[in-house]
């Protein structure tokens, strides 16, 4: 008895039935799509292509047997994995005449068990391990006391989920005892804080900000530089040395989600994968699409301000420290200073980067960004409001200049800063 017009009769395990995968999907996998599962020349062509189709059912010695479309055994799974021996004693023959029920049972049991076994997939017939969940935008507007870690804060867990390789695709393993997060501020010129932050286990950059001529004031080692996608070009300008002279360090790209698209559409993402490909001892990671709006999250949280509606980007400070507060235990940040700095009309002026001694100045950067209305900006204050806070929960310590976040009052222990 053939099965019914149109109706693919069942798939094999770990693939979709063929009238439920997509048309290309179904091309590949050797399979026609639930158009060609029916009678007529469509599913002659099938048979002439040797693609198994499992259209009829006969009695064998043993019971039923799986077979091919010429009589031959079933291809083995995937992975090599053996077909359930519930399915080892089944077969397709020429057809035979049989009453409709015993099609109807047979068809009906081994669809059934197909389908349980297929969803396993063919990694040995063992299920997938639960991803682990990864809550970086779950740092707390209303922190814990002091000394606790929050829960949405994996600290050592090591998988960062989120941080996709350009390559592999594969989540990014990283963790660090004690990070030195290195800023590009001007405040780092004459610190000679090099020898100090070198000492740190792991040392976190950002951008193109250089090492080589600044040695003695914001180090030489790397193993994290976090880098947007429109500083993308001055990092291949200076190859040589933040690429090539990397020494084993991690990148972690970061833009638009129109950017880093991986359907070929994704004009960042496609320079990343070609950067990659010639350089393919590079450790290049890129954020995913839901963990950027994780991001967006976590500042409409702790700001009280959607990101789109105030006309807001997101600095790479701000994806670099909440990228810290999942990979280390203890964070020294170095040249960032405290939210009111700028405020004081004596403050020290400093360029806006360390390496750019004829830039802007870092306050004046800083206050337009902050009060600019029309197109979009960095809310670089507004953002430092939000650190300080998270400092007086987790193990964040600035330098260079030296501060501390002063302590809520006992009043008001959960007041959220006004941005």
């Amino acid at each position: 008895m053939r099965c019914p017009k149109g109706d693919g009769c069942m798939g094999t395990g770990g693939a979709a039935e063929p009238g439920t995968q997509s048309g290309e999907g179904a091309r590949k996998q050797g399979w026609g799509t639930g158009r060609e599962a029916g009678s007529g020349p469509a599913r002659g062509r099938r048979r002439k292509e040797g693609v198994p189709h499992f259209s009829h059912f006969c009695r064998v010695s043993g019971g039923v047997k799986l077979a091919g479309a010429a009589g031959a055994p079933l291809a083995p799974r995937a992975g090599g994995a053996r077909w359930p021996a519930a399915l080892s004693h089944l077969s397709l023959c020429p057809p035979q005449r049989h009453g409709l029920a015993v099609c109807l049972a047979l068809t009906t049991m081994c669809t059934s068990l197909l389908l349980m076994y297929g969803g396993i997939g063919g990694g040995g017939g063992h299920p997938e391990p639960p991803r682990r969940q990864q809550q970086v935008a779950a740092v707390p507007s209303r922190p814990p006391g002091r000394g606790q870690h929050q829960p949405g804060l994996p600290v050592g867990a090591g998988l960062l989920e989120g941080y996709i390789s350009v390559l592999e695709h594969k989540p990014l393993k990283m963790h660090c005892k004690s990070c030195a997060l290195v800023t590009s501020s001007g405040h780092l010129l004459g610190s000679k804080q090099g020898d100090r932050i070198d000492e740190t286990e792991c040392v976190i950059r950002m951008n193109d900000a250089p090492t080589r001529g600044y040695g003695k004031d914001v180090g030489n080692k790397t193993s994290l530089r976090v880098i947007a996608h429109s500083s993308i070009q001055r990092i291949l300008r200076n190859r040589n040395e933040l690429l090539n002279m990397s020494h084993g360090a991690v990148f972690i790209f970061w833009g638009p989600s129109s950017y880093m698209r991986r359907d070929g559409k994704g004009l960042v993402y496609n320079n990343l994968q070609l950067m990659n490909q010639i350089l393919p001892q590079l450790k290049a990671y890129m954020i995913s699409r839901h963990k950027m709006l994780q991001f967006d999250d976590l500042f409409k949280r702790e700001t009280g301000k959607d990101r789109k509606i105030s006309n807001t980007w997101l600095s790479t400070g701000w994806f670099t420290m909440t990228i810290a507060l999942e990979l280390c235990d203890r964070i020294n940040v170095y040249g960032m200073v405290p939210p009111d700095f700028c405020r004081d009309p004596n403050h020290l002026s400093v360029p806006y980067h360390y390496y750019e001694p004829l830039g802007p100045d870092e306050c004046t950067m800083y206050i337009s960004h902050e009060r600019g209305r029309k197109g979009s900006h960095h809310r670089f204050i507004t953002e430092k409001r939000v650190f300080e806070n998270w400092a007086r929960t987790f193990n964040i310590h600035f330098f260079q200049p030296d501060w501390k976040p002063e302590p809520l009052t006992v009043n008001h222990p959960e007041v959220k800063p006004v941005v």
